[in-house]
């Protein structure tokens, strides 16, 4: 037996999206929680900061308040391919930009309502035993949620290294001032601009809809270092708009792909949201990932008698969820791989509208290709490389 500290059923080490997410839906199943983090909420976060509405349903569904209360609907979205071709539209549903200040303390604050105990402590190590998992040698839990992002501690402790050249971005982000004098972009129209620069990279613009808009660029990291400069020359060239000596809280962060996730856990250990390397490969959303995942691993780990068991149940629901989208993601991520297929994509999203509305769910939410949008793809990727200079994108 543990002599000390009482033993508690989940530990969460991580207070962020999944991590908060994982602490309601323990709560709900009636599991004893321990939210664990090293910060003092609220507390800023680098992230571009979209809540697409899937991460809303999800969060609904734990009847969490509207964490996007406040905030205006951005209802279209506008996107740029690597040689210039653009599509615009109207989205399906509207998404929000929520500042991850106000966004996770939202979340946490619903979370300790729902009944967790936010405790502030860096975890550093992590010993598991046959009856149970020790933190620091002084939190003892039956299962342990590691939900601390990027650099996650849980997932080291498992023997899992972080992702590899190839499947690992690098974004920095900062908030711009949008003068509606001057400033002729729709306020409601988030616009991405890729680029065949550095590709797999883009830059964004997401509106806040309080005189801000989340700025950045990212590049997927492939055997040579970023630095900021680098980061900032391009974010400064794809959005020329942007008076780079106005943007504030200017920060850098890593982005884990889900092309190369580790195994999920093993026995009471889970991992969830960015310490799973669930972020989306096209487009770096890892929110809805992460309050998903969040959700079914406290689900999973919530009941004691089944906590040695807690990675397995949670692998079985995260494939059944996740597991054919995440299958048809990576295979797009692999197609896109050369920047043809993204014009090819942006071209034909121009074109039907099934396929827009596709492009989105598979980049924000769990959507799948399709056969319908395959066969769209491939008839303008053909008619892209047959067409030579006779081809122009649409918005050209």
């Amino acid at each position: 037996m543990v002599s000390g500290p009482a033993i508690v059923d989940v530990a969460v080490v991580g207070a962020g999206p999944a991590g908060a997410a994982a602490a309601i839906a323990a709560r709900r199943a009636g599991a004893e929680v321990l939210l664990l983090d090293r910060a003092e909420f609220p507390r800023d976060k680098p992230c571009g900061d979209g809540i697409a509405p899937h991460a809303l349903d999800v969060l609904a569904g734990l009847a969490v308040p509207d964490p996007a209360a406040g905030y205006a609907p951005v209802t279209s979205l506008r996107m740029t391919a690597p040689h210039g071709g653009q599509v615009a539209a109207r989205l399906a549903r509207p998404a929000y930009t929520v500042p991850r200040t106000v966004f996770d303390a939202r979340l946490v604050a619903a979370a300790v309502a729902a009944g967790a105990r936010l405790r502030r402590h860096t975890v550093r190590r992590m010993v598991v035993r046959d009856d149970l998992v020790l933190l620091d040698g002084e939190i003892a839990a039956r299962a342990v949620i590691g939900a601390d992002g990027a650099g996650s501690v849980v997932r080291r402790a498992l023997g899992h290294g972080p992702n590899p050249d190839g499947h690992l971005a690098l974004a920095i982000r900062g908030y711009a001032p949008v003068d509606p004098a001057t400033d002729r972009d729709d306020p409601a129209e988030q616009r991405i601009v890729t680029t065949a620069t550095g590709w797999p990279a883009y830059a964004w613009s997401f509106p806040i809809g309080d005189g801000r808009a989340n700025v950045g660029y990212g590049q997927v990291l492939r055997g040579r270092p970023l630095t900021r400069s680098h980061l900032l020359d391009r974010l400064a060239e794809l959005l020329p708009g942007v008076d780079l000596a106005r943007v504030t809280d200017l920060r850098a962060h890593h982005l884990p792909l889900s092309t190369r996730r580790p195994p999920v856990g093993a026995g009471r250990v889970v991992l969830a949201g960015d310490a799973l390397s669930l972020i989306n490969p096209f487009t770096g959303e890892g929110i809805f990932y992460a309050v998903l995942s969040g959700a079914l691993a406290g689900a999973a780990a919530a009941d004691p008698a089944y906590a040695a068991y807690a990675a397995r149940r949670y692998r079985s629901a995260l494939r059944r969820r996740l597991g054919g989208h995440l299958r048809d993601s990576t295979i797009g991520a692999w197609l896109a791989r050369r920047p043809a297929v993204v014009d090819a994509a942006v071209a034909a999203a121009g074109q039907h509208r099934g396929v827009f509305d596709t492009i989105i769910e598979l980049g924000v939410g769990d959507g799948r290709l399709g056969m319908s949008t395959a066969r769209r793809l491939a008839v303008q990727l053909l008619t892209h490389q047959l067409g030579d200079t006779a081809w122009r994108p649409p918005g050209r």
